[in-house]
């Protein structure tokens, strides 16, 4: 069958798995991508003039119309919820035979009100390995009346029908790695590559989709954080280096860190038959000094890292955070010692957090001043602990779950949030230009960075200077961040204008070796299963 995934603003690990596995039941697999200029939903959100010339809907649409699929399938978040279901709706109407599949953690997150959608066909609850292979075979066969495992879907009479939720496939081995080939017209592979070696995460924070997802199975559920073997990982690696010789990886995974024998036998293969720097993701309470010397010798240049807050009180019965501000700074300095740069990840706009904690956190910040600030404003997700408890404490009406689970209500990085108090908003803001200003300032002067310097400015003022000071403080350092940034948008502002004008576009990324990718991994040759390790370490952290 010929089937059309559709993709918005970056690549999205999830579809690449799917059209592994649909390619290697041999079907068609196509991709319709909206770069998302100037409005990704997610970081930026701007119905402006200048958003609006870049509106790649129609181009998207048009591509969809050209492969005239037989499955077009999405995997939105909250934030790009809204516009999935715009494109879907008028993909159906372009082509009526074709079957729509949603899935992704929004569609996990509230199946019942995707799949009321009369556009919409079936709806993938969780991880889709099994459900959209599953989905794909009945499709093909035209039979579609056996419940199909983690999957809802309409019959031809309206009947909905609910299939098993069965539990997580644990040899991540068993599957192809990921299809990157689907993406390369879009994505800059030459730059940066990412990927993730595992799945899962051993916490629940109450604003985290870990949090249901990992209680969606029936028992047996099976273990949630699972891990492919090296050889999986290094087969993907060095295929794709071979393709794209790219400059850096990224690893996605929630954990980077979590299991420090895997890390002992993958670096060093990583260091020697990859060489590139790499940026992470990680816990404070798996960051030691062996872990930072092994991530620093094999080219660890960042490690992202989520605090969100310094108050331990509060992250404690708020966010079911457990490790402390004392065991974060600890943490700042040893990846500091082994040269790795440290991002902290900071929330604004938590349920009931009183203003004092802002300041507890500058002072916090002053004193151990990581690489970079990134910060995030509060949302509620559906399915979430902390939504629910909005839901249990009368902060969220009906109207409002209504309007969260139809993805009408999500805004991150801006204060115009209407679940975040008012009253706060702009004291949130003096705190966020101060967040991202420190880094760059001279230890000297930090101290000086207070909310009094900042207060008398408008929202939109400090709005513009604290997305200046994150750009400048990151080119100044040579963060590849923002030059990763800068270099998408100029590719597909320029992408656009000539599809506009009938030309055929550059493929964002130069394959350097154009020879065939191996989806399917080589069974592992001896390499040990770590199961019982990750498991014992996980239990002795949480503990």
């Amino acid at each position: 069958m010929r089937i059309t995934f559709v993709g918005i603003n970056s690549e999205q690990l999830g579809i690449s798995m799917m059209s592994a596995l649909a390619k290697i039941e041999g079907h068609d697999v196509r991709l319709a991508f909206s770069a998302s200029l100037f409005n990704d939903r997610l970081q930026l959100t701007s119905p402006s003039l200048i958003s609006s010339l870049f509106d790649d809907s129609d181009i998207v649409l048009k591509t969809i119309k050209e492969q005239m699929p037989n499955v077009i399938a999405f995997s939105p978040v909250s934030g790009t919820y809204q516009w999935s279901l715009s494109i879907a709706e008028r993909a159906k109407a372009l082509c009526p035979d074709a079957k729509i599949v949603f899935g992704g953690i929004h569609a996990t997150a509230v199946p019942e009100s995707v799949l009321a959608k009369p556009f919409v066909d079936f709806v993938c609850v969780g991880e889709g390995d099994v459900a959209f292979p599953a989905i794909l075979k009945a499709i093909e066969k035209g039979e579609i009346s056996e419940p199909i495992a983690n999957t809802h879907f309409k019959l031809p009479n309206g009947k909905v029908v609910k299939g098993p939720q069965v539990g997580f496939i644990q040899d991540l081995d068993s599957l192809p790695i990921y299809d990157k080939t689907i993406w390369e017209e879009h994505m800059r592979y030459g730059d940066t590559y990412i990927t993730m070696v595992s799945r899962g995460c051993p916490y629940r924070c109450t604003f985290c989709f870990n949090n249901f997802v990992a209680q969606l199975p029936e028992k047996p559920r099976g273990k949630y954080v699972r891990y492919r073997s090296i050889d999986h990982v290094m087969h993907e690696l060095c295929q794709a280096k071979r393709r794209y010789n790219f400059k850096m990886v990224e690893f996605f995974d929630d954990i980077f860190t979590l299991d420090k024998e895997w890390l002992k036998e993958f670096l060093p293969r990583y260091k020697k038959e990859i060489g590139v720097c790499y940026q992470i993701f990680t816990h404070i309470k798996f960051v030691d000094d062996d872990i930072a010397r092994l991530l620093a010798d094999s080219g660890c240049r960042t490690a992202e890292i989520g605090l969100q807050t310094v108050d331990d009180e509060y992250k404690r019965k708020r966010l079911k955070r457990y490790e402390t501000a004392e065991q974060a700074a600890e943490a700042l300095a040893i990846m500091k010692k082994h040269g790795i740069h440290v991002k902290f990840d900071h929330m604004f706009g938590l349920p009931g957090e009183s203003i004092e904690m802002q300041e507890k956190a500058r002072q916090f910040y002053i004193k151990h001043t990581p690489y970079r600030i990134t910060s995030f404003w509060t949302n509620f997700f559906p399915g979430t602990a902390m939504m629910q408890e909005a839901i249990d404490s009368k902060i969220l009406t009906p109207e409002d779950v209504r309007i969260i689970n139809e993805g009408k209500c999500f805004d991150s990085f801006t204060v115009t949030n209407r679940y975040i108090d008012s009253a706060k908003n702009k004291t949130y803001k003096v705190y966020e230009t101060i967040f991202r200003l420190l880094p760059g300032l001279p230890a000297s002067l930090r101290k000086r960075a207070t909310p009094g310097l900042f207060k008398w400015m408008p929202a939109w003022l400090l709005s513009m200077l604290t997305l200046g000071a994150h750009i400048v403080i990151g080119i100044v350092r040579r963060d590849p961040d923002p030059f990763y940034y800068f270099t998408f948008y100029a590719h597909h502002v320029w992408r656009i204008i000539l599809l506009r004008l009938g030309i055929k576009p550059p493929s964002a990324t130069r394959i350097v070796d154009s020879g065939p990718i191996q989806l399917k991994a080589p069974k592992k040759m001896g390499a040990k299963s770590i199961d019982q390790t990750v498991s014992a370490r996980r239990s002795a952290v949480l503990t």
